[in-house]
């Protein structure tokens, strides 16, 4: 996958379905990406490099595309793959994931069982058992990669508006967020548009 020429929004598009694993020291987690938001830079309002800003926090997402930038918020970590060269602060937050591998200790990991294991950003990263110590390390170099031979493809991507951002004008409404539609592993399903996982993919 090209995380340096293409445009953020097309990786955020081509990120669904791709399967995801972290191996810690005991095993292998997995799982498809089911729900991405992505994140424009220096002139979106609710990203983290808006405006050009830089802090010690945010080095990670200044690095080369395919870098992975981690932040915490309120106690959990969420994982953004970095999207263009060098510089420039572009970004996909990985929000959900349909989990494969490691169910069991997923389920230990989270205290939770069914869809409510991975259905959130800071969810399946918990899941997953993935330290905060992963920011700034490169995706496949590292204990998390991403196979995108193995993956499954949606019959159907869904464009909204991204969770949780508040006040920031045209960038609150602007529709950068992108599900699988009707994955019940998809964060603030509503039943009634949940499907089997199974009928979500071609």
């Amino acid at each position: 996958m090209d995380f340096v020429n293409k445009p953020t929004i097309e990786t955020a598009k081509s990120l669904l379905g791709v399967k995801i694993s972290y191996q810690d020291q005991t095993q292998t987690y997995s799982g498809y990406i089911v729900e991405t938001e992505a994140y424009l830079g220096f002139k979106d309002k609710a990203a983290h490099g808006f405006g050009g800003k830089q802090t010690p926090k945010v080095t990670s997402l200044y690095q080369r595309g395919g870098t992975i930038y981690g932040h915490v918020m309120h106690t959990h970590l969420l994982i953004n793959l970095v999207t263009r060269e060098e510089g420039i602060p572009e970004g996909v937050l990985i929000r959900a994931v349909e989990p494969e591998d490691g169910i069991e200790t997923m389920k230990i990991n989270r205290n939770k069982s069914g869809f409510e294991l991975t259905n959130g950003p800071g969810k399946w990263t918990k899941a997953f058992n993935i330290p905060r110590a992963i920011d700034g390390s490169t995706i496949n170099q590292c204990r998390l990669s991403i196979d995108v031979k193995n993956r499954k493809f949606p019959r159907e991507i869904e464009e909204s508006a991204r969770i949780g951002i508040p006040n920031k004008g045209e960038w609150t409404e602007k529709h950068l967020r992108y599900t699988v539609k009707g994955n019940p592993y998809v964060s603030r399903m509503r039943k009634s548009d949940c499907l089997l996982p199974e009928e979500t993919w071609k």
